[in-house]
């Protein structure tokens, strides 16, 4: 008889199975150790480098698996910093290399604005690029050396993290003004239905998640030294991602279920883009030429038939639509007044002048929405509250430009800030408004500032300064999230960009794309019921980081 081997028991035939899948996931520590060593320069170029990968996670590109790869690798750098002689200077050094790099990759398209005079600008579009990023990298280092103040071994430190990287975004969006753009939580708004936690957590809480999330596989893969607690270690870091994307998901699909709103009743608009070249803008010789380009336009129906706005109710131009000041140019508002049919209204950005009050040294500048009716009057009007620093004034303004400085608008003086908290805009025809003017609609929490609800947004923007770049499309798409935190439909129109027409949960139902000439025809959709975010605002966000805190307090450290 020929002896047959021993058969393998169960539990060891698991084994095996374990310790044949495990090669790829204890590759996982080698590389953690590996990033943990780097030292000096290498470090430097190591966390820039990764910083700079990871805005591919942003607009337009949406590929944020990739932070699944880089946040891990920040991770490890703060672990490493525990052997250098200064634990605390390398976890900042790692963390403000890391951000130096994230913003400096995300935001390269703010130079584009110094080459629009470049004979005047130029010179300072190097410091833009690089001091910008710089500045904004040291809430990451910020955020990297509180974290390493707590840092515990296996998932407590990733929920720290989380936390110091949250705080870090929120404190980015308010601190000298603020400046939220390209926020970590981004990176789970992928699609439409990711889009809707948004109305739950905003945009500060999904970075909690975000981080943790995208994290743990890797990070909990490397703390398994072993390769069977490797194994385990990827699967239980798998298995939080996959909870957070199923959930996230779920909830979308859900919200998205009922099906959009219906349409504002006898409400129709018309968006136009003219796409004027930025250096045209406000040339003295183009005012003329710009101006009926806007009024052949408006004309015009989408498909191009010559209609006179028939059957439109609101005509929607983009800021600072005419390169003049329309309230002292009776030719411009008689003109106005000719384009509009009865009944029909033009909500427009433009800029205006307001005569300086007894005593005081100067007139002031206005970034405006106005609304003009049939007769070319002034029916409404919204100052612009959040001004952009350099670009519509500068710090320190009359000292400054005492030396020869001035903002890229070239206001002498700069603009002025708007009434607080932000009025509704009472338009004919239309629930109440709230206005957006450019880079107003990137800010969370601050879009409604009154007691009362808008039914309605309007975003007026101009992106023509920044090229044919990512800038104009992290814009939008940072306008479309705070349609979907809100609640409310959102009409933007921008002198090129992208304009288009956003339902409450945030759908794109009509767009017109970067340097595309031409309008939109559409009907409105109406607001949906208060979000959770619009109704307790960051709330959730302080929340759900304190249960983070708890959480990694309580939780056993591995190891």
């Amino acid at each position: 008889m020929v002896a047959r081997p021993p058969l393998a028991s169960k539990p060891q035939a698991a084994s095996d199975a374990a310790v044949a899948a495990a090669p790829a996931a204890g590759n996982f520590a080698d590389v953690s150790a590996a990033v943990a060593r780097l030292r000096g320069w290498r470090r430097m170029a190591a966390a820039i480098a990764t910083g700079a990968l990871s805005v591919l996670a942003m607009a337009p590109f949406f590929l944020w698996p990739v932070l699944a790869v880089t946040l891990p690798i920040l991770v490890w750098m703060i672990d490493g910093a525990g052997a250098d002689r200064r634990p605390l200077r390398a976890a900042f050094s790692a963390g403000w290399c890391f951000g130096f790099g994230y913003f400096f990759a995300g935001l390269f398209w703010i130079g584009e604005a110094f080459l629009v005079e470049a004979e005047v600008f130029a010179w300072l579009m190097p410091f833009a690029i690089t001091v910008m990023p710089a500045g904004l990298g040291l809430f990451y280092g910020a955020a990297a050396l509180v974290a390493r103040l707590c840092w515990r071994k296996g998932l407590p430190r990733l929920l720290v993290l989380a936390v110091a990287l949250g705080m870090a975004e929120w404190l980015r969006g308010h601190i000298l003004t603020g400046f939220p753009w390209n926020v970590l939580g981004y990176a789970l708004t992928f699609n439409l239905p990711a889009m809707q936690m948004a109305g739950v957590l905003g945009i500060y809480g999904l970075t909690l998640w975000t981080v943790l999330a995208l994290a743990a596989p890797a990070v909990s893969a490397a703390d398994g030294a072993e390769q069977r607690r490797a194994v385990r270690g990827l699967v239980s870091g798998g298995l939080i991602l996959a909870a957070v994307l199923v959930t996230l998901l779920g909830y979308g699909a859900f919200s998205l279920s009922a099906g959009p709103a219906p349409m504002l009743p006898g409400v129709k608009i018309r968006i136009v883009q003219p796409s004027v070249p930025q250096r045209d803008k406000w040339r003295p010789e183009k005012q003329r030429e710009i101006f009926l380009g806007h009024l052949a336009l408006s004309r015009r129906s989408a498909s191009g038939t010559l209609d006179d706005l028939e059957g439109i109710t609101h005509l929607v131009w983009a800021e600072a639509a005419m390169p003049f000041m329309p309230l002292s140019t009776p030719e411009a508002l008689a003109a106005i007044g000719e384009l509009l049919p009865d009944g029909t209204h033009l909500v427009t950005g433009a800029l205006r002048i307001e005569t300086a009050a007894t005593g005081e040294a100067r007139r002031r500048a206005y970034n405006s929405l106005m609304t003009f009716d049939t007769e070319g009057r002034l029916a409404a009007l919204y100052d612009k509250i959040h001004l952009v620093p350099f670009g519509e004034y500068l710090p320190f303004q009359a000292t400054l430009e005492s030396i020869g400085l001035e903002q890229l608008t070239r206001m002498r003086g700069g603009f002025s800030v708007g009434s607080k908290p932000r009025p509704l805009i009472a338009v004919p025809g239309l629930p109440l408004v709230g206005g957006l003017i450019c880079y107003e609609a990137i800010f969370p929490a601050a879009v409604v500032q009154g007691e009362a609800r808008p039914g309605l947004l309007i975003n007026v923007t101009n992106d023509g300064w920044f090229g044919n770049t990512t800038g104009p499309r992290q814009h939008f798409h940072q306008s479309r999230l705070r349609a979907v935190e809100e609640g409310l439909p959102l009409i933007r129109s921008a002198n090129n960009g992208i304009s288009a027409l956003i339902d409450a949960e945030g759908r794109v139902l009509s767009r017109l794309d970067l340097n595309h000439r031409g309008v939109i025809d559409g009907l409105v959709p109406s607001a949906r019921a208060p979000t959770i975010y619009s109704r307790f605002g960051d709330l959730l966000f302080v929340l759900n980081a304190l249960l983070f805190l708890l959480a990694a307090f309580v939780a056993p450290q591995d190891g």
